[in-house]
């Protein structure tokens, strides 16, 4: 072979390395990054012991251990002799100590009698009785002490826990309310198998309520209540659209039904009157409705679904209802969340999730539903430009723009502006007849 041939065969090598090694870094390069391992726990071991937990352990025989009965000791059939052997000195105090060893080894090893082992067993019966008493005693005072810091520590727990939001009770602000009268009480377990199948007029909803007799406050039919009237009521808009004329009718149809069921009077409120109270709502709603959204993009690798999720559970956010969703939640269970946090359903569904790239996720707030005292913009702001920080992406507005300082300060001042206009307006955000209208 010439030296020609061996340079291209060299030369061919080296390209050829080359190309590979290109290949492997870009592929490792586009991989979607993926969680961080959870830190595994390092058991602390005695010193000078290594265990081996991939193989049994095998007893140790040099260690007494304490699960053996005592009260049967071995007998030994024959006397063993020490393990040493003398080495003919004559140092009076090495044979002195030499000798109580072999008499404590012969001591040890001797057949107890009958009346040894009886006193044995007497003894350990004693002492274990001790032991008993003594962890009763110990216990009860265990118990006396703790008793009012525990009652102390449930009370404290039972006040601070979030309590969930009764349903909200018909307005006349956001509702058609209809009267229905009778003439004796009625019961819950009647008013309950007269009411309707569903509670949808339309596209919106439908609400019976009771006056309970004894409480004096509407509530939706309980079975064992009685009830000395009722009224129900239809949403007049959401976001779907205003009341019309086709959904009074199903509202006037749905109630004569339940009245004559429980042999009530209905009286109800004009048609014409109630649309065009729908129609003014709805044009408010319209136009003091706000869904804010910011889009994060990826600026280098992509992401899978497990770096999303890891990032985002940082930040207080937990897994929502469908695929590809998580949400800030609430602090009173039942009210919806603070914020919401999606990417590509498919990637979250994925066989293999660590092969899912995902490229940008939107960071949402539904302002309407959200009570300002949570401040939900500033917080999402803040997740924003966190989840920018630790995940290398990029942040930009629902246009598309990149989210600059100007942009945030005039979103804020718009903000404050609605707020104040739905507190005006007896729709304060996050309250229940601003979540139902703006729903």
């Amino acid at each position: 072979m010439s030296t020609l041939q061996i340079g291209l065969a060299i030369a061919g090598g080296v390209v050829l390395a080359g190309v590979v090694a290109h290949s492997t870094w870009t592929s490792r390069r586009n991989k979607p990054r993926q969680a961080e391992p959870l830190p595994q726990e390092m058991a602390v071991e005695p010193s000078g012991y290594k265990a081996d937990y991939g193989q049994p352990q095998e007893p140790s025989f040099d260690i007494v251990s304490s699960d053996q009965p005592h009260d049967e000791p071995e007998v030994a059939h024959r006397s063993v002799s020490p393990a040493y052997t003398t080495s003919g000195s004559l140092d009076p105090v090495t044979d002195i100590a030499r000798s109580m060893m072999e008499e404590a080894t012969a001591h040890a090893q001797r057949v107890p009698d009958e009346a040894e082992m009886a006193r044995i067993a007497q003894s350990k019966a004693a002492a274990a009785k001790v032991a008993a008493e003594r962890a009763v005693l110990q216990a009860e005072q265990v118990s006396v002490a703790m008793t009012p810091a525990v009652a102390k520590v449930m009370e404290s727990a039972a006040s601070d826990l979030p309590q969930p939001e009764k349903r909200p009770a018909l307005d006349v602000l956001i509702d058609v309310i209809a009267a229905v009268e009778i003439d004796s009480p009625v019961s819950g377990d009647a008013a309950l198998a007269a009411m309707p199948a569903t509670r949808r007029v339309g596209s919106k909803l439908f609400s019976l309520e009771g006056l309970n007799t004894e409480t004096g406050l509407w509530e939706h039919p309980r079975q064992g209540q009685r009830y000395s009237a009722f009224q129900s009521g239809v949403q007049l808009a959401n976001r779907t659209g205003p009341l019309n004329e086709i959904e009074f009718s199903e509202f006037v149809t749905k109630t004569q039904v339940f009245a004559d069921a429980i042999n009530a009077a209905p009286e109800f409120p004009d048609m014409l009157e109630e649309v065009g109270r729908a129609r003014e709502l709805d044009s408010f709603a319209s136009a003091h409705d706000a869904q804010l959204s910011f889009t994060l993009k990826a600026t280098k690798a992509a992401w899978s679904p497990g770096y999303v999720q890891q990032n985002a559970a940082r930040l207080g956010f937990i897994a929502g209802v469908l695929p590809g969703r998580m949400v800030v939640p609430a602090p009173v269970h039942g009210l919806p969340p603070i914020l919401g946090l999606t990417f590509d359903s498919q990637a979250a569904m994925s066989e293999d999730p660590t092969q899912s790239a995902i490229y940008e996720l939107t960071l949402s707030l539904d302002v309407p539903q959200v009570d300002r005292k949570e401040e939900p913009y500033a917080r999402m702001i803040q997740t924003a430009y966190e989840l920018a920080r630790v995940m290398d992406g990029a942040i930009s507005d629902d246009n598309g723009q990149p989210l600059s300082e100007t942009a945030i300060g005039a979103i804020a001042r718009d903000l404050l502006a609605l707020y104040d206009t739905l507190d005006a307006r007896d729709l304060s955000a996050g309250s229940p007849q601003a979540r139902r209208l703006f729903s």
